[in-house]
């Protein structure tokens, strides 16, 4: 008997649901780990099915065609077909797609309860947890909540409950998927109803972005009831901060921008956060959090939301005007106590701290005008470059606007917009008689993961044109893919000109990024400026951090230039920064090449990466080490 068929052969003496309370009672404060409870005996950490995942799709809908009449029969079916605890998701997926006639769905709320309740097998509950998603009452929540926290069962469950209970949905997938221990006084409020804790918790939330990504923002807003609980605390500027942050970090272009449009009570906080925003205190925080806002509800994701007339503008020249305001400067260190929860770092006296204050003081400079700039009514096609707040990590990316709404979310909700480099820089919107396929934006895994969103591009007389659009073939069940965009026809000389404004607007707004793209252009016409002192290119652009450093990275293997490269001690990765001087990026790029053509990179660059081994052996200093 080999390893796979013992696990599945381990006894269950109790259902699914038995055991998921069984395991709940023994766990530490009543949490599952990071993920959820595994099932004694469950084959979760198999990879493989039988069948590809279209197939197994039909041969599951086979299956429940007739319906089952219990448990059992389902699992006597399941096991034939050789459907496997890592197949809930396609069977929650069919199951949720079933054609059941309304006088039959009496019948199927039953039948979903006892799979739910009864069954011993993790995919013969997930069709139970399928149809409650269906069918389900209230009384199906408490089930549903614990199922939940089961590895296998947490995506259906939260699918199930998205339709029954928001609040439950979103208690569930912060309990299994937060990853960091700064969050989990947050979990356990919520799981304790607890308001005042989960009030505390909120104000101190980290506001790094790897602590709170953006579907943790909006389940958090969801959890905690955000609106109601702002109203409950009028003057609790800590918590209207929060809010702020929660609700810029839930349309956050850094990952899956798409998160804000799940969120039902988008408009009601944006409109919150926006009327009360006077009542913040000035400090560097709220002044970068509120230019935040702009720029989603100018370009950002929150376009797209459900705006009664006229009530998107206005909120914008709220801010326009909040953000004309003077702030006490954050040098002064008057921002301490400022109510703005655990800030980004920017306020503190560290020299990182320093570094942060200086870089945000410098995107909202260059940033301030861009979400208020006037945007004549009626204009098909607008292409809007944006910098997010640097405490943010955001990189700069290209906004494309049809009809005054953003492509990009709206038909790739779990994609990143592609940056000026691509869209702008190499000509890839540029229109001509051949076609050309651009990539517009990519999935926040990869394209080869979960697709990308791209178009042709062809000019056709007086129009530009924009077909062939191709998104991601995503197995079903895995992903949920944006609506399919329509064929687009443009006026040639307008688009033509909005690309070549967008073009210019884009050099004058981060020249250090100009002078990066110049560099590599240059490299790639002299190849030889690298490999004459055995290195070989790497990834060249913008500091993602620091928009007014250009960074030229490069590979190093001793022998390279010669055509004999010594690859046994490995490569080392070398970051060479050049900031910016003030002078054209035409002349900076030109003295970085000339440079390159005189030194050798590696006296004036630093090691990023590589072997560790072949740094020591020829005298670099390792990055820890300096």
């Amino acid at each position: 008997m080999n390893a796979r068929v013992e696990r599945e052969a381990l006894p269950r003496p109790f259902t699914v649901l038995g055991h998921a309370l069984r395991l709940l009672r023994e766990a530490p404060e009543a949490l599952p780990p990071h993920r959820g409870f595994v099932l004694p005996g469950s084959a979760a950490r198999e990879k493989h099915a039988r069948l590809p995942p279209h197939e197994l799709v039909a041969a599951v809908r086979a299956v429940l065609d007739p319906p089952p009449a219990d448990s059992a029969a389902l699992q006597a079916r399941f096991a034939r077909l050789g459907v496997r605890d890592h197949h809930c998701a396609a069977v929650a997926y069919v199951v949720a797609g079933l054609d059941v006639p309304p006088r039959q769905r009496t019948e199927a709320l039953g039948l979903g309860r006892e799979l739910a309740r009864a069954g011993t097998t993790l995919p013969v509950v997930a069709a139970g947890v399928a149809l409650l998603g269906r069918f389900g009452e209230a009384e199906d929540v408490e089930t549903l909540s614990v199922l939940g926290l089961l590895r296998e069962l947490t995506t259906p469950v939260v699918d199930a409950l998205d339709r029954l209970d928001r609040v439950a949905a979103a208690t569930v997938r912060l309990t299994t998927q937060v990853r960091h221990d700064a969050l989990r006084p947050l979990v356990r409020a919520l799981r304790a109803h607890d308001e005042e804790a989960v009030r505390d918790a909120l104000t101190v939330l980290p506001a790094e972005p790897r602590f709170v990504p953006p579907w943790a923002a909006r389940r958090i807003a969801e959890a905690v009831r955000l609106p109601g609980l702002l109203d409950r605390h009028r003057t609790d500027t800590a918590l209207l901060a929060s809010a702020g942050r929660l609700l810029v970090r839930a349309g956050s272009s850094r990952d899956r921008p798409g998160a804000l449009l799940g969120h039902r009570d988008a408009l009601a906080l944006y409109d919150t956060v926006v009327d009360r925003a006077g009542l913040l205190p000035p400090t560097l925080d709220n002044h970068a959090m509120l230019l935040s806002l702009a720029l989603d509800l100018s370009s950002g994701p929150a376009v797209l939301l459900g705006w009664a007339p006229g009530r998107r503008e206005a909120l914008l020249a709220s801010l326009d005007e909040r953000l004309a305001r003077p702030r006490r400067s954050s040098a002064t260190g008057a921002e301490s106590g400022s109510g703005t929860g655990s800030g980004s770092g920017s306020e503190s006296g560290s020299g990182e701290g320093e570094r942060m204050r200086r870089l945000r003081e410098g995107w909202i400079r260059r940033t301030r005008r861009r979400p208020f700039g006037p945007i004549p009514a009626g204009v098909p096609f607008r292409l809007v470059t944006v910098e997010g707040d640097p405490a943010e990590h955001v990189r700069v990316e290209t906004r494309v606007l049809v009809d005054g709404r953003p492509l990009v979310p709206a038909h790739l909700p779990h994609g990143r917009a592609a940056g000026p480099e691509s869209l702008l820089d190499d000509g890839g919107l540029a229109a001509g008689t051949e076609p050309h396929e651009v990539l517009l934006a990519e999935a926040d895994c990869t394209e080869a993961c979960c697709g990308a969103l791209r178009v042709t591009i062809r000019r056709e007389g007086d129009e530009v044109v924009w077909e062939n659009w191709r998104r991601p073939d995503v197995p079903p069940g895995l992903r949920r893919a944006g609506s399919e965009p329509p064929d687009r026809r443009f006026d040639a000389v307008a688009y033509e000109a909005e690309v070549a404004r967008a073009v210019a607007d884009r050099r004058l707004a981060w020249p250090a990024r100009t002078t990066a793209r110049l560099i590599g252009a240059g490299l790639s016409e002299q190849p030889d400026l690298l490999t004459r002192w055995d290195a070989r290119r790497g990834w060249i652009n913008g500091d993602v951090e620091d928009p007014a450093v250009a960074v030229v990275t490069f590979s190093y293997l001793p022998g390279l230039a010669a055509g004999r490269p010594e690859t046994a001690g490995g490569s080392l990765q070398f970051r060479w920064a050049i900031p910016d001087d003030g002078t054209p990026p035409e002349v900076q790029a030109r003295a970085a090449l000339e440079r390159l053509g005189r030194e050798d990179p590696k006296t004036y660059s630093r090691v990023c990466g590589g072997s560790r081994e072949q740094a020591e052996r020829l005298g670099f200093p390792w990055p820890d080490q300096e």
